[in-house]
């Protein structure tokens, strides 16, 4: 196949590009030129916070994947300019797009936000509702939810990586079987290039089943891959939040129980594993990501869009020695 990634230097876009490379298909990236483009890959250079489209005026594809997150706009202007050129269009949205309250399980036939407004729910959704204007049915619409996995530049999964390997106590937010639902952007990648070459559309979720991990196994593995010396200090969602700890920014990843967890961590995959989505152990995600973050010395990229993740030292040594023993 011909497919054109739009971004393809980072993250998301970067595994997409190199998994098609990988398959020996024509890839071309279309990016700002701020990263160099993975090997074999061609480039197109121009700018779509600024509507520079002008590299995409010509040329045709089997398919194109965006991953553009923010304001819907260049999405509906990427679509109009492509059409009648591509063959598929699939844009990386989010299980985000559902309405809340969200029900445990919840499949691809649950209510969705309007998309007017700016909050990310919003953004998705009418990024959604611009590519299916042009595309229509035939429009991808790759629901992801966590994603982790080397080349991470929100920072997550760096982040227990960098405060494991530090050693000594750690606060590590229970309970330690709490399930866990995220997706390696690897394998996100793999089943959107599968999904596009076998003609599908429309929505579908598209992360692990719930339980593929657990908090307990995912800060072990991170334990074990660094080396750490590292004692993880458990304690009860109750203790952690009213220690005035946010979940999810100061302590990556992890929701307590409640309404937020069971959005983000208990969706149904079923219509995607039914397609074919196949999810690497954590272990391995965890591991890749470690050897990535050593080999560039062990400070991950940090997107300019989403404020940096992680716990104040002092407030963690507060929590600890609170819990005693």
């Amino acid at each position: 196949m011909e497919i054109l990634v739009l971004g393809g230097t980072e993250f998301v876009g970067r595994a997409v590009a190199e998994a098609a490379v990988a398959r020996s298909w024509g890839v071309t990236v279309f990016h700002r030129g701020r990263h160099p483009a993975p090997e074999g890959a061609r480039t197109l250079l121009g700018d779509r916070a600024t509507g520079d489209l002008g590299a995409l005026a010509a040329g045709e594809w089997d398919a194109v994947v965006d991953t553009w997150s923010a304001a819907a706009g260049p999405v509906a202007e990427a679509a109009r300019a492509l059409r009648g050129r591509v063959g598929g269009y699939a844009y990386v949205s989010s299980r985000s797009v559902y309405a809340e309250p969200a029900p445990a399980r919840l499949d691809e036939s649950a209510p969705v936000v309007s998309g007017e407004g700016e909050d990310y729910a919003a953004v998705k959704r009418a990024g959604e509702l611009a590519a299916q204007r042009v595309y229509g049915d035939a429009a991808l619409l790759v629901r992801a939810g966590l994603i982790l996995g080397p080349r991470e530049n929100v920072g997550r999964l760096p982040w227990w990586l960098n405060r494991i390997a530090r050693g000594g106590d750690v606060l590590a937010p229970g309970p330690r079987d709490l399930p866990l639902q995220y997706v390696d952007a690897r394998d996100l990648a793999a089943w959107t290039l599968d999904a596009l070459a076998a003609g599908r559309g429309g929505p579908y979720n598209v992360v692990s089943p719930p339980g593929h991990t657990t908090m307990g196994e995912l800060l072990a593995e991170c334990a074990a891959v660094t080396g750490s010396d590292a004692v993880l200090r458990w304690a009860a969602p109750e203790t952690v939040l009213a220690a005035g700890i946010e979940p999810w920014t100061q302590l990556p990843v992890w929701l307590p129980p409640g309404a937020d967890h069971v959005t983000m961590h208990q969706g149904d995959v079923g219509k995607a594993l039914a397609a074919g989505l196949r999810c690497r152990p954590v272990g391995e995600t965890v591991a890749d990501t470690w050897r990535w973050l050593a080999s560039i010395g062990g400070s991950a990229p940090q997107r300019p869009d989403r404020a940096p993740v992680g716990l104040d030292p002092a407030v963690e040594a507060r929590v600890l020695a609170a819990l005693g023993g």
